[in-house]
Parts: C-alpha cells; structure tokens; sequence
C-alpha cells in the first residue's frame, strides 16, 4: 500500500492532538482555547497556502483535499493550531523571563524537530526553496502574535 507511513503518521497526529487537547484543556479555559485555535487557523492556512503557491514547500502526500488544495490540511488546519492553544494556554505569564523565554523556543522547536523528521523519511512535506530555520522563525512568529491576540483579545498583560 503506497503512502501508508504516510497515513499512519497523518491520523496519529490527529488522535493524538486531539487527545491532548481533551485531556491538558481545563473546563474553565476551552473558550480560551477555541479562540487561540481559530485565530492560528487564519495565520497557518493564509501562511501555508502562500507558502505552497510560492512553490517553496510542497506536501506530496495529503490525507485531505488532494484535488483541491496543495496545502497540508492536516498541519495548517488541524495539528499545529491545536498544538499552539496548547502553547499559549500554558504560556508561562508569571514566571521569570528565562522561563518565558524557553517555552517561547522549545515549543517551535519541538515542532520543527518533527518536521526535519517528516522531510527526511516521508513524503509528507519536501523543502524546495525552504528550510528548518525558516520554518522555526515563521512558527515562531505566529505563536507570538497568537499569544498576543489571546492576552489583548481576554484582556491579560504579556509580559507580567
């Protein structure tokens, strides 16, 4: 069967986001979350069509819309929306700057770390005119103005 790493990896990553986001979303924080995921929704779909148009990544295997959009579906819509309200719920706004300043980088790298993964051994993304930094500094970006829509949108300072 073609492609079936491909399709194990693509519904993992759904049950397993999923999953994580039942079990480490709070009952008194899911409107928070939803707000934080449809936000990262417009950045990652607008950024992971431009990137796809501009013919500098390309995802050869694509569990969804495979006639219709050449953009990872699962990644933009789904898997990393899902992992920044994640991101940005446990965002640590009282701790020290150090420890801002490492969840600011591990998660972007942790993310990045799969993706190198990904373009090594699968089919589900190849770098054309791209790389890991590229990838690291545009995840990193948008996880930032993602927790800064989250703290002005529910009225919270970002750096307390």
């Amino acid at each position: 069967m073609k492609y079936k790493a491909e399709k194990t990896i693509e519904i993992s990553s759904w049950i397993i986001v999923s999953l994580l986001l039942i079990k480490l979303t709070p009952k008194t924080k899911i409107r928070e979350s939803l707000v934080i995921f449809l936000f990262k929704q417009v950045l990652t779909w607008i950024f992971g069509l431009l990137v796809v148009q501009k013919n500098l990544i390309s995802y050869p295997y694509r569990l969804f819309f495979k006639k219709t959009n050449k953009a990872s579906f699962s990644f933009e819509y789904f898997i990393y929306p899902g992992l920044c309200a994640l991101f940005s719920l446990y965002y640590p706004k009282n701790k020290s700057i150090l420890l801002k300043t490492l969840h600011s980088f591990i998660g972007p790298s942790v993310i990045v770390i799969f993706e190198i993964i990904a373009v090594k051994y699968t089919k589900l993304i190849k770098y054309k005119k791209w790389a890991w930094y590229w990838s690291f500094i545009t995840i990193w970006i948008t996880d930032y103005l993602t927790q800064a829509f989250h703290n002005w949108f529910f009225k919270t300072k970002l750096h307390e």
